[in-house]
């Protein structure tokens, strides 16, 4: 499925400070201007301190901004209140974590298939069998009902990866998704962000340090003392 460009994300002059109007105030971001563009696949760099889980956490509709306008897949997220920004949250972002934080009780194929019943209520059978397809495409073919302690780091990270892309979300933020796997792995994991990417039109925003895969990207854009200082 190939959707046609557009932006999925736009940010405009995004500040956060914490701690607002006290002695101890601190200003994290200063002005962020970022947009991306439908099947974009982008990353972001920085050093340690920078902003970079901050920025990717108002993106994320995890953190509010203290100030400046954020919109995801055309829709403005000023004065949404917290059950519509979760709503909006599960409708249109995927997220992949350096740790997966799948559920341990929960086999591979209920935890792809967490994002479908919070979002419904129940797992039809079609979220049922794209489950099943995804991680089969992942490589887990087979793997459906065992539990996260009984797969490798890559493996669960692969299941991680199904359940982002399980409601199709036109926004995938992966947070250093390689930084615990091996080099192998690592490349294996990127490849199929990048595979999603194209087959399906979703932008991908993805953090990492690593500049050799940065390099398979699109686009890298770079956040030091909370400004974006390339796109």
């Amino acid at each position: 499925m190939h959707t046609e460009p557009g932006p999925v994300l736009r940010l405009r002059d995004i500040r956060k400070s914490y701690h607002l109007g006290t002695p101890v105030q601190a200003d994290v971001l200063h002005g962020i201007d970022l947009a991306l563009q439908t099947a974009e696949f982008v990353a972001l760099k920085g050093p340690s301190g920078s902003g970079k889980s901050t920025l990717l956490n108002i993106i994320g509709l995890l953190e509010r901004p203290s100030s400046g306008q954020l919109e995801i897949a055309g829709r403005s997220t000023d004065g949404l209140g917290d059950a519509a920004l979760t709503a909006l949250r599960g409708g249109t972002i995927g997220f992949v974590f350096q740790f997966h934080h799948l559920l341990p009780a929960f086999t591979a194929l209920e935890n792809v298939l967490l994002p479908s019943l919070i979002a419904r209520g129940s797992a039809t059978p079609q979220a049922l069998a794209w489950a099943s397809e995804l991680l089969a495409r992942v490589g887990l073919k087979g793997a459906e009902y065992k539990r996260p302690g009984e797969l490798s780091g890559g493996m669960q990270q692969r299941v991680a990866i199904a359940r982002a892309l399980s409601l199709r979300p036109p926004l995938i933020l992966a947070d250093e998704p390689t930084g615990n796997l091996d080099t192998v792995t690592a490349n294996e994991i990127f490849a199929l962000l990048r595979e999603f990417n194209q087959d399906h039109g979703s932008a991908c925003l993805i953090v990492t340090h690593d500049a050799r895969l940065a390099a398979g990207c699109d686009r890298v854009i770079e956040l030091v003392d909370g400004r974006l200082v390339s796109f």
